[in-house]
């Protein structure tokens, strides 16, 4: 694992709604901290997202301070002045400023921040800070995720980025319940690391859904130490998307009960916001995702969810090609159809979907609906 110089992490067990699990955890960066944040569009945004808004402007950033368990959305005036609280009492113990601490929730929206289980917990957090501690830090921002999401690159010059994200159920970004922190040791301004985090999001977190739902906590932050120069910023950028693009590829595979990953690629739309819209319409298809789940070449389906979105097209010009193998055409099978179900066997799946109407394409990731996601959802604050 390539770990950036200037970082070191921390976690611990606060109780919030577990007593042993890890549910606090910090980043503190050695250096000044160039920083850059992409938020949820959600209207309802969580008392955290709306501080790290403001404090995502400043010159310098520090710290990341990230609390799992309870989300403190939806908590009004009191939730605001409760992750103040929090974000005060650990600028006293680091000697920075609280504009220096970017905040980050997750976990049951309308709850409060317990802040009477966080405080007394804030001293041995920073006392434990060290570099290797990247991974316990990742295990604290899980909530029903089943894995902690660690990607990590080494560019030609040396540098490094690592990139720690959680997420598995409440997932259609559209940044801006995902979380997701991009850690690096380059020398960037801040312009280009908002431009890098910007394109980056948009071909990676913004391309995936797991059950339609926007956030109110959705928050990604890319962090720069500048401990090492950087020469050649192409081939930075092109590990720093990476990064980004393998993330989004783990929170979809950890989809709350998915047994699949599928991608969903439409090809030959009028424009690319046509493309899209067409692509999300099959990709949260409930009656198609419970279709990939039973293995059923239900095509008809796909159809449907194509014309739900009242984009004219005929139907006897669409393609469907499952993992490179003819599917539809003319509305008939061209591969049997118990070959196509020994496709839908496979764990990843690729789906594209051709029309005749342009030339523009748009693809994202999704995953199959199952029984699983019912329980886990059900008794979600239990």
């Amino acid at each position: 694992m390539f770990i950036p110089l200037g970082f070191k992490f921390s976690a611990l067990p606060c109780g919030i709604r577990k007593k042993d699990k890890l549910d606090l955890g910090l980043i503190y960066c050695e250096g000044k901290g160039i920083s850059w944040g992409v938020f949820t569009k959600n209207s309802q945004k969580a008392a955290p997202v709306l501080i790290g808004m403001k404090h995502i402007k400043n010159s310098s950033t520090k710290a990341i301070l990230v609390n799992s368990g309870v989300a403190n959305a939806c908590t009004g005036e009191e939730g605001i002045k409760r992750a103040y609280t929090v974000l005060e009492e650990l600028s006293k113990i680091l000697k920075i400023k609280k504009e220096e601490i970017l905040p980050a929730s997750t976990g049951v929206i309308g709850e409060p921040l317990p802040v009477e289980k966080i405080l007394p917990n804030l001293p041995k957090l920073v006392e434990e800070l060290a570099e290797e501690k990247y991974t316990s830090f990742a295990m604290a921002i899980m909530t029903t995720d089943t894995f902690p999401k660690i990607v990590s690159k080494k560019t030609k010059e040396g540098i490094h980025i690592l990139g720690i994200a959680k997420g598995a159920g409440m997932i259609a970004p559209n940044m801006a319940t995902m979380l997701g922190f991009i850690l690096t040791d380059a020398q960037l301004t801040k312009e280009e690391l908002k431009r890098l985090l910007q394109r980056g999001v948009e071909k990676s977190f913004n391309r995936i859904t797991v059950d339609g739902d926007t956030s109110t906590n959705d928050t990604v932050y890319a962090l720069s130490s500048g401990a090492k120069k950087l020469e050649k910023i192409e081939d930075f950028s092109v590990h720093f998307f990476e990064v980004l693009e393998e993330l989004a590829h783990l929170i979809v595979k950890d989809g709350e009960g998915a047994s699949k990953v599928i991608k969903i690629s439409i090809k030959g739309a009028k424009s690319k916001s046509e493309a899209e819209i067409l692509a999300r319409s099959v990709a949260e298809s409930p009656l198609v995702k419970t279709a990939f789940y039973g293995e059923d070449p239900n095509w008809g389906r796909i159809f449907s969810a194509l014309g739900k979105t009242k984009i004219p097209f005929e139907a006897e010009e669409v393609e469907l090609i499952l993992n490179g193998k003819p599917w539809i055409k003319e509305l008939k099978f061209i591969t049997p159809e118990e070959e196509i179900k020994r496709e839908l066997r496979k764990s990843d799946i690729d789906l594209q979907i051709r029309l005749k109407r342009g030339k523009q394409s748009y693809s994202l990731l999704t995953c199959d609906l199952t029984e699983e996601y019912i329980k886990i959802n059900a008794s979600y604050r239990s």
